[in-house]
């Protein structure tokens, strides 16, 4: 039980690594500064509330996940550990050559809140490149010592609540943010890039963080 916060570098590294790769313009912020853009500040903070739950339903998905395998033995814990600073490498390289890219967004019709944040819902939770991030995110920061299920959980929550504060500032400066958003363009995809790759080599070659 004690070990189900992780110990103060390590938290401090995942909750970094969350910040930048949460404020790192995707296809996400791309829908909320649209959201905000056409309907103003309330549908685009609606937005960011949908948006959220949405991850954090694929966080707690992703955490089911990891601890069932997990429950099995602690080999399968470092494989899938393994596996995941694989997946993070790979997403690195292909953000610096410019795969991945997010879609263009167009103009989306008025709706009353409640849709708003039913609509941010829907599009984060059926979103399965979310749902296979956490999976290959998380384990990078758990410990095989402490539950797994609540140590997922509340590492998901975390980052989902960084996001959030960053998808908030996005929705409050939307009209003079949304150029620069629109055109991250390289130095976006080497920022995020740089974290993932960052991320899998230091899983890869540091050993186990929770011994």
């Amino acid at each position: 039980m004690q070990e189900l916060v992780p110990a103060w570098p390590v938290l401090a590294t995942f909750c970094a690594a969350s910040l930048v790769l949460a404020v790192t313009p995707g296809p996400g912020v791309l829908y909320i500064v649209t959201r905000s853009l056409a309907q103003g500040r309330a549908a685009g903070l609606a937005s960011v509330l949908g948006i959220a739950l949405g991850n954090f339903g694929n966080a707690l998905g992703a955490s089911l996940g990891l601890a069932a395998l997990f429950a099995m033995s602690a080999v399968v814990f470092t494989v899938v550990k393994l596996a995941g600073a694989a997946y993070l490498i790979w997403l690195g390289v292909r953000a610096v050559m410019g795969g991945g890219s997010a879609p263009e967004t167009t103009a989306l019709p008025r709706s009353g809140t409640g849709r708003v944040v039913r609509d941010g819902f829907f599009v984060a939770l059926l979103n399965p490149k979310t749902a296979m991030f956490f999976a290959a995110f998380l384990p990078q920061f758990m410990s095989p010592g402490a539950q797994p299920l609540a140590q997922a959980a509340l590492l998901g929550g975390l980052f989902v609540a960084i996001a959030m504060a960053s998808d908030t500032l996005y929705v409050l400066a939307a009209r003079t943010l949304a150029p620069l958003v629109r055109g991250a363009g390289r130095t976006g995809r080497y920022l995020s890039g740089g974290v993932f790759i960052g991320l899998g080599l230091l899983t890869a070659f540091a050993g186990d963080r929770g011994r």
